[in-house]
């Protein structure tokens, strides 16, 4: 099969790998019908991040079910599916908590690459969903969607105990940020506050249901937040960067009593204890559960409450996936869909 591995820095090549099969009885195999750049593969793409070389590229996947190892059976061959970033058993302690995540059995899919035609899905059972009927090609995209960067907004949105009657501030215009602002409209906040500079991203963070816009970083960001909230902050604030100033612009952008919900993957992130002490703020996150959410998402797409996919401003297939990692890269894409 055809597969994206990075070898280094700025270096994405499309090369010929091992098809998958089926290892363990807990295993599937899947034939990828869509998969995506996420802005965490720019870290390595960057030279931020170490590349492992050669390194098998991707951890968002949807597909159709071609084989299933002898234990599984909650899927069958034929089955269109979503996973999620994380294999998860969906059994153990952790993940009965809703955490999957963090399974005590987890295996990261990045590590097996799903930006490729064919995909190996261990613990199948309890990672993969399947969706009801034959998707649409529309379908296709906001399901894909699901499988990270909606379930991970979702996640931070439900962290930041986004709700009725809340004001929500989004840092971070990427994909994630943007389904934030899905998340937070879905959950009922009555205000979504989106903290972006680029024009495009401000237009589809207003189709997604945000109500204000601020353009303004830093001290400067945090004290138009204040000045939109009558001085006392966001009761709900996503981040969705991962650096110090994205961490400490959520937090000093939020009221005392207030929460933050963090999934920006962090890098270099150090919070002052004294600040923090003395802010009231809560901080939940790190890798979202997304599987916890999947069920209720897939519902959401296929009935067409919601429409992740719109997030997708460049389709490419799987052989251009280096100029799909340029283009997120210079910022001339937001997220990039490679089809197989």
């Amino acid at each position: 099969m055809r597969g994206v591995i990075m070898h280094a820095p700025r270096d994405v090549r499309v090369e010929d790998r091992d098809d998958p099969t089926i290892e363990q009885p807990t295993d599937a195999v899947i034939r990828v019908s869509a998969a995506c750049i996420c802005g965490s593969d720019l870290w390595p793409y960057r030279g931020d991040d170490p590349v492992r070389r050669p390194q098998p590229m991707g951890h968002e996947y949807v597909g159709v079910v071609e084989a299933i190892g002898d234990d599984v059976s909650e899927v069958s061959v034929g089955d269109f599916v979503v996973g999620s970033f994380f294999a998860s058993d969906n059994t153990c302690e952790i993940c009965r908590d809703g955490y999957q995540s963090h399974c005590v059995n987890r295996v990261p899919m990045g590590a097996l690459g799903t930006q490729a035609e064919r995909l190996r899905v261990p613990l199948a059972d309890g990672t993969l969903v399947v969706v009801p009927g034959s998707p649409t090609e529309s379908q296709i995209r906001s399901l894909l969607a699901a499988s990270d960067v909606l379930g991970t907004g979702w996640f931070a949105a439900v962290a930041a105990h986004a709700g009725p009657g809340k004001t929500v501030a989004v840092v971070g215009d990427g994909a994630v940020g943007l389904l934030g602002v899905v998340a937070a409209r879905q959950l009922g906040a009555e205000r979504i506050i989106a903290m972006s500079r680029h024009a495009d991203r401000q237009q589809l963070a207003r189709r997604f249901g945000a109500t204000d816009i601020v353009e303004e970083r830093g001290a400067d960001g945090v004290a138009r937040i204040k000045e939109l909230t009558d001085g006392l902050g966001a009761h709900s604030v996503i981040e969705a960067v991962g650096t110090q100033e994205s961490m400490m612009q959520a937090i000093r952008s939020t009221r005392p009593g207030g929460h933050v919900g963090y999934v920006g993957v962090s890098h270099d992130v150090e919070l002052p204890g004294g600040e923090l002490f003395g802010s009231g703020v809560h901080l939940h996150g790190g890798p979202a559960p997304v599987r916890q959410y999947l069920p209720e998402l897939i519902e959401l797409i296929m009935a067409g409450t919601i429409d992740p996919g719109a997030v997708f401003d460049l389709v490419l297939p799987l052989e251009d996936a280096a100029e799909g990692y340029r283009a997120m890269d210079e910022r001339r894409a937001t997220k990039v869909l490679l089809t197989p």
